[in-house]
């Protein structure tokens, strides 16, 4: 399939050639079992995820990590021992970068920095100072921003490029929740996976549409994060590419891992629900680009078990966008305007994308936290 050449800025100097590095952000994934227990104790000593003081999150941390190693074991040995999340990223970091260098005016070379796991901030900086780029683009694979997503890894990398001395001019490219090219091609995967359980169904038996994101405890958005708003907006964007007038949807929420309140509802609830209602669904990960525990174990695995008990007639999941092509050509437009904006905080959309209880820019204050970030490390 032939991909769309993305429209890319002109090169500032005459005659050059300008080295852009483009920094996918993903979240990482365990490399083997006994990479389990250490990549869950990066994950909950993060501030970002474990928001309690400072001297307390070490230990807590660290205990949340040794109780959760088990039914994390469990789940990883489902998928063979580890997470594919490294090499699907490594995937679409290389797709991307065959379709950037179509241009001929810039030389862009595509790195992949993980937050909890190899290859993290830390190496992935010192591989871009190695290549001596002219500019960096942070742009991260979560469609949505939030400071427990995008923001952990961007003030992350903000450390690790100071600690690299890598000085050069650099852009974070904060979400992507209705770009139009992101909001088609998901709309795409959806129709496929949408007609091919329509086809598997009784044509008696309705069919619900779960967009299922990852949850997020109710305190934080209340807080100011924008995320759960973004993905309202991801899930209307999907829609108005979809031809399917007035499905049967709902924006639901998973992955709970702490016992206070989360943002709702729960997509355990909505399977409550469509078996109540004797309707079948069609799950869509929706804040998810590419497959990995959340999508395999827990939405393959888990909840197709639960909905089996709970007597929903019919059990079906879209795919992840992984490398698409029409995904990766969104992508690489995002990229071309994030470098024609000249913010330094950019999206396709500009300033004003998210409601007033958020601030004009609801990202703004990653700036200062990476500002410093960098003087701290």
């Amino acid at each position: 399939m032939d991909l769309p050449s993305p429209s890319l800025p002109v090169p500032t100097a005459t005659g050059a050639r300008r080295r852009v590095a483009v920094v996918l952000f993903n979240l990482g994934g365990p490399d083997a079992p006994e990479s389990i227990r250490p990549f869950l104790v990066n994950l909950f000593t993060d501030p970002a995820i474990l928001r309690v003081p400072g001297f307390v999150r070490p230990w807590l941390g660290r205990i949340i990590a040794w109780r959760r190693t088990k039914p994390a074991t469990e789940n990883y040995a489902i998928l063979g021992g580890k997470s594919p999340l490294r090499e699907l990223t490594e995937e679409q970091a290389a797709a991307l970068e065959a379709l950037l260098r179509q241009d001929t005016t810039t030389e862009t070379k595509c790195f992949v920095a993980m937050r909890y796991w190899h290859p993290m901030s830390d190496e992935t900086a010192r591989a871009v100072k190695e290549w001596a780029p002219d500019e960096v683009l942070l742009l991260p694979l979560y469609p949505q921003f939030s400071t427990t997503t995008t923001g952990s890894s961007a003030i992350d990398w903000a450390r690790a490029a100071a600690r690299a001395k890598l000085d050069v001019p650099t852009t974070t490219l904060c979400c992507f929740h209705s770009h139009p090219g992101f909001a088609k091609a998901t709309a795409a995967l959806v129709r496929g996976a949408w007609d091919k359980a329509r086809a598997d169904l009784d044509p008696a038996i309705p069919l619900r549409v779960l967009f299922s994101a990852h949850g997020l405890p109710e305190s934080i958005v209340k807080s100011g994060d924008p995320y759960q708003w973004q993905v309202e907006q991801t899930v209307a964007s999907v829609m108005a590419h979809l031809d399917l007038p007035g499905l049967d949807h709902v924006v639901c929420f998973q992955s709970r891992v702490t016992p206070q309140k989360w943002i709702g509802p729960s997509t355990e609830d909505e399977l409550e629900r469509a078996g109540h209602d004797k309707v079948a669904v069609l799950v869509v990960p929706i804040a998810f680009t590419s497959e990995h525990s959340e999508t395999l174990v827990e939405l393959d695995v888990e909840y197709r078990e639960e909905a089996e008990k709970l007597g929903v007639p019919g059990y079906y999941r879209a795919p992840a966008q992984n490398s698409d092509p029409a995904f990766i050509a969104a992508l690489a437009d995002l990229v071309s305007h994030a470098r024609g904006s000249g913010r330094n905080l950019c999206s396709f959309a500009g300033p004003r994308q998210c409601p007033k209880q958020h601030g004009d820019c609801p990202h703004a204050t990653l700036m200062a936290a990476m500002q410093r970030a960098r003087e701290r490390a």
